[in-house]
């Protein structure tokens, strides 16, 4: 059994509750901007689990998944800043506004609308393949596809989405060409997989272990700095001869994240739970 700690704020006095309000005084639901199966939807359940024990509180799980986790994500954006919603976010939920600038396009929401509340993990995403794939390192991925452009395959959790932005540098650095299956999240984008419809994906470690323990998933490589302790025998891109790497580890990624307003009370307690 390995223990973890979850650092999470307590209470915030947020917008205009009175300073003597007892938080929380009701359930809180916690948003999950993909659907189950994925590492937001696997790291989000134990998180509200650690909650409710911390709060006295239910804590529920609501997935509301599309357009990459921007649906999601601007759900809690737009809702009431008291406290009673709060998000499980990735990566992506920077990425998104700043390609809709690109494009021209309004934002569905706006960083500054939202106020990061606790980093939960950060680990590295693993390229998997379908085992059927005559591959075992990234070598032979880059050889297949350099002899085959455009018939490789791969899964995303939605455009611009945690998945897709790791898988876009490995093929901009290799200079490679392989056809973008965007699903609605990681679970999704896993099951295309096992289901043979794409030949690989970038996964996280809470998502893909289960898979790649019955033999239906091979691991490749990480993006990660390091080898992931879980996956001593998966190299790294770097020890593969490519500097590419996918920091997940800033203010956003896997973070519990609430609608901004004016921070008053704040408490901090450490919650602890088994994985």
């Amino acid at each position: 059994m390995k223990t973890r700690y979850l650092l999470s704020v307590l209470m915030l006095g947020c917008g205009v509750a009175q300073a003597q309000d007892v938080f929380p005084s009701r359930s809180i639901t916690m948003i999950v901007p993909f659907p189950p199966g994925g590492v937001a939807d696997t790291t989000g359940r134990p998180t509200a689990a650690a909650l409710e024990k911390v709060l006295k509180q239910p804590v529920a799980i609501t997935n509301r998944p599309g357009a990459g986790g921007a649906v999601g994500n601007a759900a809690v954006a737009n809702a009431k800043p008291d406290g009673y919603t709060v998000l499980m976010a990735l990566s992506s939920i920077s990425v998104i506004p700043e390609a809709d600038k690109l494009f021209n396009r309004k934002p569905a929401y706006t960083l500054d609308q939202l106020a990061p509340v606790a980093l939960i993990s950060a680990d590295p995403m693993i390229l998997v393949v379908h085992p059927s794939l005559p591959v075992k390192t990234v070598k032979e991925v880059i050889a297949l596809a350099r002899k085959q452009p455009g018939e490789l395959s791969f899964s995303s959790s939605g455009v611009y989405g945690a998945l897709h932005m790791p898988m876009e540098m490995f093929l901009h650095a290799a200079k490679l060409k392989m056809r973008h299956v965007p699903t609605t999240g990681g679970g999704p984008a896993i099951t295309q997989l096992l289901g043979g419809h794409v030949t690989m994906t970038a996964g996280g470690p809470a998502a893909i272990t289960p898979h790649v323990k019955a033999g239906k998933l091979r691991t490749i490589v990480t993006w990660g700095a390091e080898r992931h302790p879980n996956y001593k025998e998966v190299p790294t891109f770097k020890e593969q001869g490519m500097d590419i790497r996918w920091r997940r580890r800033n203010r956003w990624s896997r973070c519990c994240v609430m609608p901004c307003a004016r921070l008053s009370t704040t408490r901090i307690s450490r919650a602890r739970w088994r994985r």
